[in-house]
C-alpha cells in the first residue's frame, strides 16, 4: 500500500506479513480426456497457485477477488477461476467453494473461460466479465465473451455474448484476421460507461504482436433495440439515483443544541447568538457512515446548512459557520469530515443546503424581510459564494437538495443551478422552479402508493405551498403517482425520520428513541418505497454529542440484515427481451416475494403486466400490475411451483426486463 501512484514507484509503500490469499484445496479440473477445457469440479488436493487478481466492490458493499488457480486432472494443469468474498479490498477473504465462468458444453464437459476483465456496472447492479476463448468453446467461435453476474459468484453468458471475434476492423474499411486478443482492458467515462477496449493483439504471436485500443460507439452491456425510443429516459446522474435505491438524510444542526423541542415555525425566525452552544465533544463521522453501511444504505445527505443560518463548514463566505466555534478550536470542518468518511466507506456523499430560510439573516420563504440584516441582491451573491465553496472544496457530490427549493434569478433569487452546472455537472440536482432531477413522493412517510412512474408533465414541481395547484391538489397525487405520459424524467423520493413511528424527529430530542421504527414496519417501508419504483431516504440525526444514538444503530444494524437476508439469496432469476419471459426453477420451489425490473435506461416500456405460476403442469394467475420502472416488488402469500412466467400485455416498445427473480423471506 502507498499514498500515491508515485510514492508507490519511488519504493515508498508497506508490505503486508501475510499473503491475502494462499493457493486454496476448493477448485479442480477432473476430466477423462486429455484436453485444456473439462469439468472444473469441486475439490482438488493440487492446486498450486492463485494468480492474476482482480478485486471490485459490489453493491452491498462486500468485495468480490476473483482469482485463477491452476488445478491437476489427468496429469495436465487446467486453468480455473474462483471468487472469495470479503469485508475490505484487504481481506479477509472466504473463498466460495464452486468455480466460476464455466460454461457446459456437452455431458460432464465444461469450458473454462481464460484471463477475465472484470468490472461492476453500478448502471446496471452487476457484474460483467470479457473473457479470452481463444479455443471457440464458449460463444461457438474464437473470441472475447462477455459474461454478466448479479453478485460476482453466479455467472452467465450476457445477452451479448461475443464482444469481439478475433479481428480489427480498421478506419480505412480492412480487416486484420489474429491469432490472439486478449488482456482486455476497458476506459470508461464519468458516467460509468465502458467507452474503449485496450487488448494485446498478435497476427502472429512469434513475429508480430501490439497492443490496441477500440472505441466502443455503444456498451457492451447495453441492449441495442433498433426501436423508437423518443419517450423520456433518465440521464446518468438520475439512473445512478435510482439504482442507488437506499440513501441517508443526517440532519445536524445548531439548534439541535437548543434547550426545548425543535419546533420549526420559531427555528425558521429566532436567531442564535451563542454559536458556541454546539459542542458535540464525541463527533464522529465515521461512526454516521459506518450505520449507513450496515444498513445497505449506498448514499449518505448531511445537511451543510439549515433554518438556523448556521453552516456546518469553514466558510470564507459568510461568518456564522464553525469558523465561530470555539469546539475544534475553529478549525473542524464537518463537511469535510463527512465527505471523507463518505469516501472511506465507499458511499456516495450528498449535501442539504438552506436557501429559502435563514433565521440568522431575516430571509422567509427566499425573500428579505423587515426582519432582516442584509439586501436581497448581497443575500442572492452570499448563497451563491456558499454554493460555490460548496462544489469546488470537497470533490464530487452525488446529490444536491435545495431544503424546500431554491428560486432562480427570474424568481428574485440567487443563481445556484449554474454554479452546479458549472461545477458538479454530474450531481442529481433537488431542485428550484428552473429544473428537478427528483420530485418529492408527496409525504414524509417514507412510501409511495402504486402505481408511481418516473415520469412527469412538468419540468420542475415547486415546493409543498409554492407548487402549481395541479401539482397540490387531491394530497399532492400528482407527486406521488407521477405521470406516465408525462414528457420529463424525475424519479420520485420517498423520505421519512427513522424516529418517525408515533413523533416525526428529523433532529435529534432526549428520549425520541421511543419513535424508532419497528423492524417490521420499515421493511414494509422499503417494499412500498424501492419496491415502488422511488428512492427511499431515511432521517437519521446525531445526539448532541456528535453520535448516533445506540439504538438507532441497532436499529440500521438490524435493518440492512433483515434486507440482505430478504434479497440477498434469490430461488431464481432471469432476464430477457419481449412480452413473455418465462423463469424456470431447477426444482418444485417455494417462494414469497417476486422482484421486476426494467433496463430503465431506455424509458419506462411496460403498462400493463401479469405473473403466473406453474404448479402441476397448469398456469394459475399469481399477480398483475402497471408500472415496473427501476424495481417493482410483489410480496405474496407462500408459493410452490417449478416454473413462473411474465407477461407484459401492453407496452410502449419492446419490454427490456432487467430482471425477473423470485425470493423467499424464510
Amino acid at each position: 500500500m502507498a499514498d500515491s501512484p508515485a510514492d508507490m514507484g519511488l519504493g515508498r509503500y508497506s508490505r503486508s506479513d501475510s499473503p491475502i490469499l494462499e493457493p486454496v484445496s476448493r477448485i479442480r479440473s477432473d476430466i477423462p480426456e486429455k484436453e485444456q477445457y473439462g469439468d472444473p469440479g469441486h475439490v482438488s488436493p493440487a492446486n498450486i497457485v492463485v494468480v492474476n487478481p482482480a478485486v471490485e466492490r459490489r453493491g452491498d458493499g462486500m468485495y468480490l477477488l476473483m482469482f485463477k488457480g491452476w488445478a491437476s486432472g489427468d496429469g495436465r494443469w487446467l486453468p480455473v477461476h474462483g471468487v472469495a468474498l470479503g469485508e475490505s479490498p484487504l481481506g479477509p477473504f472466504e473463498v466460495h467453494p464452486e468455480p466460476v465462468l464455466a460454461v457446459p458444453i456437452g455431458e460432464g464437459r465444461f469450458a473454462a473461460a481464460e484471463d477475465p476483465y472484470i468490472w461492476y456496472s453500478v448502471q446496471h447492479s452487476r457484474f460483467y466479465a470479457l473473457v479470452k476463448d481463444h479455443a471457440g468453446r464458449i460463444t461457438g467461435e474464437k473470441s472475447l465473451a462477455l459474461f454478466e453476474s448479479p453478485n460476482g459468484i453466479d455467472w452467465k453468458l450476457s445477452t451479448n455474448e461475443l464482444a469481439s471475434k478475433l479481428e480489427i476492423a480498421w478506419e480505412d474499411g480492412s480487416t486484420t484476421k489474429l491469432q490472439n486478443l486478449e488482456r482486455a482492458q476497458l476506459l470508461f467515462d464519468e458516467s460509468g460507461e465502458p467507452i474503449m477496449l485496450y487488448a494485446a493483439a498478435a497476427v502472429d504471436r512469434r513475429e508480430h504482436s501490439f497492443n490496441v485500443h477500440i472505441p466502443l460507439e455503444a456498451s457492451p452491456t447495453a441492449p441495442q433495440t433498433g426501436e423508437d425510443e423518443s419517450f423520456p429516459r433518465p440521464h446518468a446522474a438520475q439512473l445512478a439515483w435510482q439504482e442507488a435505491e437506499l440513501g441517508f438524510l443526517i440532519s445536524y444542526e445548531l439548534h439541535t443544541f437548543n434547550e426545548g423541542p425543535y419546533v420549526q415555525r420559531k427555528a425558521r425566525v429566532t436567531t442564535i447568538e451563542n454559536v458556541d452552544q454546539f459542542s458535540p465533544e464525541k463527533l464522529d463521522t465515521d461512526q454516521w457512515i459506518r450505520a449507513v453501511k450496515d444498513a445497505g444504505g449506498t448514499f449518505a445527505i448531511l445537511t451543510g446548512s439549515h433554518e438556523s443560518g448556521f453552516r456546518l463548514w469553514q466558510s470564507d463566505a459568510n461568518p456564522y459557520c464553525l469558523n465561530a466555534v470555539q469546539w475544534g478550536d475553529h478549525r473542524r470542518d464537518i463537511v469535510g469530515e463527512f465527505a471523507a468518511s463518505c469516501r472511506k466507506y465507499g458511499i456516495k456523499p450528498g449535501i442539504y443546503l438552506g436557501t429559502r430560510w435563514n433565521a440568522r439573516l431575516g430571509i422567509h420563504d427566499f425573500k428579505v424581510t423587515d426582519r432582516s440584516t442584509i439586501s436581497q441582491d448581497a443575500y442572492n451573491r452570499l448563497i451563491e459564494k456558499e454554493v460555490e465553496e460548496i462544489c469546488t472544496h470537497y470533490g464530487d457530490w452525488f446529490e444536491f437538495w435545495f431544503d424546500g427549493g431554491a428560486h432562480g434569478p427570474e424568481h428574485g433569487g440567487p443563481d445556484v443551478l449554474s454554479v452546479i452546472e458549472k461545477h458538479q455537472p454530474r450531481a442529481v440536482f433537488y431542485h428550484n422552479l428552473q429544473r428537478a432531477d427528483a420530485r418529492w413522493g408527496g409525504s414524509e412517510s417514507g412510501m409511495v402508493p402504486y402505481p408511481c412512474w418516473a415520469t412527469f408533465p412538468y419540468p420542475s414541481t415547486g415546493a409543498g405551498e409554492t407548487a402549481a395547484r395541479e401539482v397540490r391538489k387531491n394530497g399532492f397525487a400528482l407527486l406521488k403517482h407521477g405521470d406516465p405520459d408525462g414528457p420529463y424524467w424525475m424519479p420520485a423520493m420517498s423520505d421519512a425520520p427513522l424516529r418517525g413511528h408515533g413523533g416525526h424527529d428529523w433532529f435529534w430530542e432526549p428520549g425520541g428513541e421511543r419513535w424508532i421504527y419497528p423492524l417490521d414496519k420499515l421493511v414494509n417501508i422499503y417494499c412500498r418505497s424501492v419496491g415502488h419504483n422511488s428512492t427511499l431516504i431515511l432521517g437519521i440525526t446525531p445526539n448532541t454529542d456528535g453520535l448516533l444514538p445506540e439504538a438507532d444503530v441497532k436499529r440500521l444494524r438490524e435493518f440492512g440484515q433483515r434486507i440482505r437476508r430478504m434479497f440477498g439469496d434469490p430461488v431464481a432469476r432471469t432476464s430477457g427481451k419481449g412480452k413473455r419471459i418465462e423463469l424456470r426453477f431447477d426444482r418444485a420451489a417455494a417462494f414469497d416475494m417476486v422482484v421486476i425490473q426494467e433496463e430503465i435506461r431506455h424509458g419506462e416500456r411496460v403498462r400493463d403486466y401479469s405473473l403466473e405460476i406453474r404448479r402441476d403442469g397448469a398456469w394459475h394467475p399469481l399477480a398483475k400490475g402497471s408500472c415496473i420502472g427501476h424495481k417493482r416488488i410483489h410480496r405474496l402469500p407462500p408459493q410452490q411451483g417449478d416454473a413462473m412466467r411474465l407477461t407484459v400485455n401492453r407496452a410502449l416498445s419492446t419490454p427490456l426486463i432487467k430482471e425477473l427473480a423470485v425470493f423467499s423471506s424464510k
